[in-house]
């Protein structure tokens, strides 16, 4: 696996990992977003036969990350959760446990429909809009119903999207990968969950874009 990748923005480094999420050293905070814990089990419910390994794959891939990086905060910028809860979100409390040190911060999206009592029990911090840390701020969506009312913000994460981007070889061959955006003013996170699907953004000139192309990342701009 590639080794993550430094970004800097306003003089801190942000780690790229080609699993999905960042590392903020200066906060020693490990930042991701869409994880939609019980996804798979509510396809399950419909009748759907998507296997649980996938969603157990997901928690692997946190666990191992949170290991990596020896982080002190977790930082979810919205849709932890997918809908209401099932078994899959009953098995998310259990390995809860084994990290009841960290500090867990979940702005709210729009798929965190869960009563605010299962957040408690679980020790996440809810932040129903956005959460501001040294100037930097986290948000769901960018723009999401409410106007950003912080003077002095220098820079804002966001997810939602699933972005993704389509590469384009001789012919027409293609390939499209989900992606870490960032534009002058804000990054737009991928989907932790591998069981998404994703936007396709189009970066302008002087934006970069980190493909991840399985367990590597491919630096567009």
């Amino acid at each position: 696996m590639q080794n993550p990748v430094p970004h800097i923005i306003e003089n801190n480094t942000f780690w790229i990992s080609p699993d999905r999420c960042i590392f903020w050293e200066e906060q020693n905070s490990l930042i991701l977003a869409d994880l939609h814990l019980g996804k798979t089990g509510h396809f399950r419910k419909s009748g759907i036969a998507v296997p649980q390994s996938i969603y157990k794959a997901d928690l692997q891939r946190l666990m191992a990350q949170l290991y990596l990086f020896k982080v002190d905060r977790l930082i979810i910028v919205g849709d932890f959760t997918h809908s209401v809860a099932n078994k899959e979100l009953d098995l998310f409390l259990k390995w809860r446990n084994d990290f009841s040190l960290l500090h867990i911060d979940l702005v709210k999206g729009n798929h965190d429909i869960l009563s605010d009592s299962w957040y408690t029990d679980a020790n996440i911090q809810l932040h129903e809009w956005d959460l501001l840390v040294n100037n930097f701020l986290f948000r769901h969506e960018d723009k999401r119903f409410k106007k950003n009312e912080y003077p002095d913000v220098k820079y804002t994460f966001a997810g939602h999207l699933h972005p993704g981007i389509t590469l384009k070889g001789k012919g027409r061959q293609s390939l499209k990968f989900p992606c870490f955006y960032f534009a002058n003013e804000h990054c737009i996170l991928p989907a932790f969950s591998r069981f998404t699907g994703t936007f396709k953004v189009k970066p302008l000139k002087g934006e970069v874009v980190y493909a991840i192309n399985g367990n590597e990342l491919m630096k567009i701009g």
